[in-house]
Protein backbone atom coordinates (compact mmCIF):
# COMPACT_ATOMS: atom_id res chain seq x y z
CA UNK A 1 0.00 0.00 0.00
CA UNK A 2 1.33 3.54 -0.90
CA UNK A 3 0.68 6.69 1.48
CA UNK A 4 1.12 9.50 0.79
CA UNK A 5 2.53 12.25 3.14
CA UNK A 6 3.14 16.20 2.97
CA UNK A 7 6.25 16.90 4.92
CA UNK A 8 8.90 20.17 5.24
CA UNK A 9 11.95 18.25 4.13
CA UNK A 10 13.25 15.48 2.12
CA UNK A 11 15.26 14.61 4.98
CA UNK A 12 14.11 11.21 6.48
CA UNK A 13 15.35 11.35 9.79
CA UNK A 14 14.40 15.47 10.39
CA UNK A 15 10.94 15.87 8.35
CA UNK A 16 8.02 16.19 9.81
CA UNK A 17 4.41 16.49 8.59
CA UNK A 18 2.86 19.94 7.95
CA UNK A 19 -0.02 21.43 6.63
CA UNK A 20 -0.80 20.74 2.99
CA UNK A 21 -0.10 24.39 2.24
CA UNK A 22 3.15 24.27 3.99
CA UNK A 23 4.47 21.49 1.84
CA UNK A 24 7.79 21.61 0.67
CA UNK A 25 8.15 17.77 -0.72
CA UNK A 26 5.53 14.92 -0.77
CA UNK A 27 6.96 11.67 0.62
CA UNK A 28 5.32 8.31 -0.41
CA UNK A 29 5.72 5.48 1.44
CA UNK A 30 5.45 1.69 0.31
CA UNK A 31 3.83 -0.83 3.09
CA UNK A 32 4.25 -4.13 2.90
CA UNK A 33 2.80 -6.74 5.12
CA UNK A 34 3.16 -4.41 8.18
CA UNK A 35 6.91 -3.54 7.15
CA UNK A 36 7.85 -0.01 5.62
CA UNK A 37 9.71 -1.22 2.41
CA UNK A 38 10.73 1.98 0.69
CA UNK A 39 10.56 5.83 0.85
CA UNK A 40 10.23 8.19 -2.47
CA UNK A 41 10.35 11.98 -2.41
CA UNK A 42 8.43 14.31 -4.81
CA UNK A 43 7.85 18.34 -5.32
CA UNK A 44 4.56 17.60 -6.78
CA UNK A 45 2.20 15.54 -5.56
CA UNK A 46 1.49 13.59 -8.58
CA UNK A 47 5.01 12.94 -9.54
CA UNK A 48 5.56 9.17 -8.06
CA UNK A 49 5.52 6.44 -10.33
CA UNK A 50 2.86 4.82 -8.41
CA UNK A 51 -0.55 5.86 -7.23
CA UNK A 52 -1.03 6.21 -3.50
CA UNK A 53 -3.98 4.55 -2.18
CA UNK A 54 -3.92 6.73 1.35
CA UNK A 55 -3.02 10.11 2.29
CA UNK A 56 -2.23 11.22 5.40
CA UNK A 57 -2.63 14.83 6.63
CA UNK A 58 -1.83 17.12 10.18
CA UNK A 59 -5.55 18.11 11.05
CA UNK A 60 -9.33 17.66 10.02
CA UNK A 61 -8.93 20.99 8.20
CA UNK A 62 -7.29 20.02 5.86
CA UNK A 63 -8.41 20.42 1.95
CA UNK A 64 -8.37 16.74 1.15
CA UNK A 65 -11.06 16.83 -1.68
CA UNK A 66 -8.26 16.34 -4.48
CA UNK A 67 -7.54 13.28 -2.53
CA UNK A 68 -10.99 12.10 -2.85
CA UNK A 69 -11.57 12.18 -5.66
CA UNK A 70 -8.88 9.86 -6.53
CA UNK A 71 -10.35 7.43 -4.16
CA UNK A 72 -7.54 7.97 -1.75
CA UNK A 73 -8.44 6.95 2.15
CA UNK A 74 -7.86 9.79 4.05
CA UNK A 75 -6.52 9.61 7.40
CA UNK A 76 -5.84 12.05 10.03
CA UNK A 77 -2.06 12.08 12.60
CA UNK A 78 -3.41 14.15 15.27
CA UNK A 79 0.14 14.07 17.14
CA UNK A 80 2.92 11.72 14.98
CA UNK A 81 4.55 14.00 12.88
CA UNK A 82 7.49 12.32 12.40
CA UNK A 83 8.05 9.20 9.36
CA UNK A 84 8.43 6.35 11.82
CA UNK A 85 5.59 7.69 14.37
CA UNK A 86 3.17 7.53 11.64
CA UNK A 87 4.36 4.02 10.23
CA UNK A 88 3.90 2.64 14.09
CA UNK A 89 0.95 4.64 14.29
CA UNK A 90 -0.31 3.25 10.49
CA UNK A 91 0.82 -0.34 11.44
CA UNK A 92 -1.36 -0.33 14.85
CA UNK A 93 -4.25 1.70 13.41
CA UNK A 94 -3.81 4.58 15.70
CA UNK A 95 -4.36 7.17 12.85
CA UNK A 96 -7.85 8.35 12.84
CA UNK A 97 -10.16 8.89 10.33
CA UNK A 98 -11.02 12.17 8.97
CA UNK A 99 -14.07 13.65 10.49
CA UNK A 100 -16.65 15.39 8.25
Amino acid sequence: MYILIPMDSDDIEESSLVKIEDVKVWAQLLMEEGELVEINHSVERDGFENMSEVAVVINDNEYVWPFMEQNMMVLVAHTQRSIDDIVEAYIFKELHDLAY
